[in-house]
């Protein structure tokens, strides 16, 4: 026990270092273009002033939504979706598998769940000792279920779900323009220090060096940025991209695109000032989401008809809990 404890801080600890990363070399490139380029390098005022402005304003938007993305804690399903004391007695004392199966369809018949393991039975978590939610699965690394789990990222050692899914988008896409807004600026004085227009000192090696890790990561987050958003315009994760989600019909990796405007409501909100900017503005309580040709008034599993009770749903003595306060 104490050795598994010991392993398990171990893991902790060290979880945090791709971060230690990220933040290291962020602060690196923060000194190297303040100080090395604006403040000892560019001559003109008008161009350093300008350039301090824009970048101070992509530095704040960065560090932001990095810090949104890391520091929002993963969602994890409602009391509701747990075992009651009966219905746990119930399922621990019955050995038969198909008897434990029917327990569990008589439960979820109560709750808005419309996906299936790939036996077709309903999922169900051991560890958590939950029924689990559309699209929630359990992840190892946080010891928890998470809602509309997409994956756990190491470089924000979190997990990223419906709670701080559009914090990680706004993150791909204000690093890519940090990193595009430092390339593009840097770009001229990098070229006057490679041909020598400009002398030898301790900038020359900031700057040259800045150009390659904004190309570097820049081309990285492309890619990676460009999946999340096909993955957002077919309303998939993408954990749901690699194996389809299984309905009572079968599987289907389209199961929950509802549209391109609708699936972008869903991650970004009704209010398209909002989108850009890193407050939780997305739609739903990540417990039930709209089927592909079904809307959501013809779904007869609606919040205000199951959820009448939720000033009972409360999470370590704070409510409403990640349910009740979406809905």
């Amino acid at each position: 026990m104490a050795l598994s404890r010991g392993l398990r801080c171990c893991q902790r600890v060290f979880s945090w270092i791709p971060v230690l990363i990220i933040t290291s070399v962020v602060l690196w490139s923060y000194y190297a273009y303040v100080f090395e380029l604006c403040l000892f390098t560019i001559t003109n005022s008008f161009e350093k002033v300008a350039y301090l402005l824009v970048f101070h304003i992509c530095f704040a938007m960065f560090s932001w939504t990095y810090w949104k993305s890391i520091f929002t804690p993963p969602a994890s399903p409602c009391k509701k979706f747990q075992l009651s004391y009966s219905d746990k007695q119930r399922y621990e004392m019955e050995e038969r598998p198909d008897a434990q199966k029917q327990i569990l369809v008589e439960i979820a018949r109560k709750l808005p769940i419309s996906t299936r393991a790939q036996s077709g039975a309903i999922r169900f978590c051991d560890r958590c000792q939950v029924l689990k939610p559309d699209r929630c699965h359990h992840c190892s690394v946080c010891e928890t279920c998470v809602l509309k789990m997409d994956h756990h990222c190491p470089w924000v050692n979190n997990c990223v779900g419906f709670s701080n899914y559009k914090f990680f988008l706004l993150f791909l896409s204000y690093s890519m323009l940090y990193c595009v807004f430092i390339a593009a600026t840097v770009f001229q004085y990098f070229i006057k220090f490679w041909v020598g227009e400009l002398p030898n000192g301790p900038a020359k090696f900031h700057v040259l060096f800045l150009m390659f890790v904004a190309l570097m990561f820049f081309v990285s987050l492309m890619f990676l940025f460009g999946y999340h958003c096909w993955l957002v315009a077919k309303n998939r994760s993408t954990l749901e991209a690699f194996t389809a989600p299984v309905f009572v019909n079968g599987p289907d990796k389209n199961g929950f695109n509802v549209g391109l405007r609708r699936n972008l409501r869903q991650v970004f909100g009704e209010e398209r000032r909002l989108w850009f900017i890193p407050v939780y503005t997305s739609q739903g309580n990540g417990h039930f989401f709209p089927l592909k040709n079904q809307s959501e008034s013809q779904n007869p599993l609606l919040a205000s008809e199951i959820w009448e009770e939720s000033d009972e749903c409360t999470e370590d003595g704070l409510k409403p809990c990640s349910l009740c306060r979406f809905i």
